[in-house]
């Protein structure tokens, strides 16, 4: 599957203002490129538009299956808005990437000219860590904010972005705001988030394929 192809696609179908530009966005900045984490699920080149396409494919059965054709029908612009771009933060900020190899010393290496060996490698057990000169701002925060430059987000698409890890993420307060406050799309994604994340793609997947 093309990946940008499939992403690109559905949020061109929602025919939002102001889209074709958030996608020539997230082309420039690396977006179909980029790790989706540092670590644990696909922490690989193009991992982060492997899991998105995971997130959209989810959401979708999910929505279907529980709402019908019809009433899925009314909210599907929006869960594609909301899974599409829940993790667009995880690309940086400021011309900044979040995350950056995580470079370690080698242990094979030794200090001789006719070494060939490099005194630092890219990590196997985590090959990415954030970059330590990028303000601490949450990914979903930094998702919703990047989004609203690009295009107008509806109240819930802009909550369910910022709180789409749900009651896991204390960082975004989500254990003090989330409970009694509940909403279809913020339910959707972070479900299919959760599902892709823990079970499609396995905790520790770095492969970019789908299982």
């Amino acid at each position: 599957m093309d990946n940008r192809k499939f992403v690109v696609d559905h949020l061109l179908s929602t025919r939002r203002e102001g889209i074709e530009d958030l996608v020539s966005y997230m082309d420039d900045v690396g977006f179909f490129e980029a790790p989706c984490s540092g670590g644990n699920h696909l922490c690989c080149k193009n991992g982060l538009a492997q899991h998105t396409v995971n997130v959209m494919m989810a959401a979708e059965n999910i929505g279907y299956a529980l709402l019908g054709k019809k009433d899925y029908e009314e909210i599907r612009p929006s869960v594609i808005i909301v899974s599409a771009l829940h993790d667009l933060g995880k690309c940086g900020d400021f011309g900044k990437p979040l995350y950056v190899p995580n470079m370690i010393k080698n242990k094979k290496y030794k200090k001789s000219t006719a070494d060939t060996e490099s005194e630092y490698i890219q990590s196997d057990a985590k090959p990415y860590e954030r970059n330590k000169n990028l303000t601490n701002v949450p990914h979903s925060f930094k998702s919703a904010s990047i989004a609203w430059r690009f295009i107008d987000l509806t109240e819930d698409e802009e909550y369910a972005i910022m709180y789409h890890d749900g009651l896991y993420d204390r960082e975004t307060g989500g254990m003090a705001i989330i409970p009694g406050h509940e909403t279809p799309p913020y339910l959707i994604v972070h479900t299919a988030d959760l599902w892709s994340a823990n079970i499609t793609e396995g905790a520790k997947s770095r492969t970019g394929k789908m299982y």
